[in-house]
Parts: structure tokens; C-alpha cells; sequence
């Protein structure tokens, strides 16, 4: 599995959420949705929240997977 596309395709979804909830929160004017800004920056600084507490989006290291087998 190539993770560094699985992290470009999770940036662009964060970034895509973001903006559609920023765009329905100025349309509805209920503030709950400015939240979008928290995906929004995470999607364009590639950070991913989950991803740091379940290490599972981690690139594997090339030496540790050798030194295993």
C-alpha cells in the first residue's frame, strides 16, 4: 500500500470538507460550522489529528521493515 498517496488523498478530502463547511456555515449562519477551519488547515498543512494518535498513517521506515525479517 503507497502511503504517500493515501496522505495526499486524506489532505485533499480535509481540504474539501473544510471549505464546504465554512461555505455552509456563512450560508446558515450557525457558527458550529466555522469549525471547518480545523480540517482546512490540517488538509493544507498535511497534519492529520488521527493519524498521531493511531499511528497508522505513518510511512513505514525503510530499515525497520528489513531489520524485522
Amino acid at each position: 500500500m503507497d502511503f504517500n498517496k493515501i496522505k495526499k488523498v486524506c489532505s485533499n478530502v480535509r481540504i474539501i470538507v473544510g471549505i464546504v463547511l465554512i461555505i455552509v456555515a456563512a450560508i446558515t449562519d450557525i457558527r458550529w460550522f466555522y469549525l471547518g477551519i480545523i480540517p482546512l488547515i490540517a488538509g493544507i498543512v498535511s497534519f492529520c489529528p488521527i493519524c498521531l494518535v493511531t499511528d497508522k498513517c505513518d510511512l513505514p521506515q525503510d530499515g525497520a521493515k528489513n531489520e524485522s525479517n
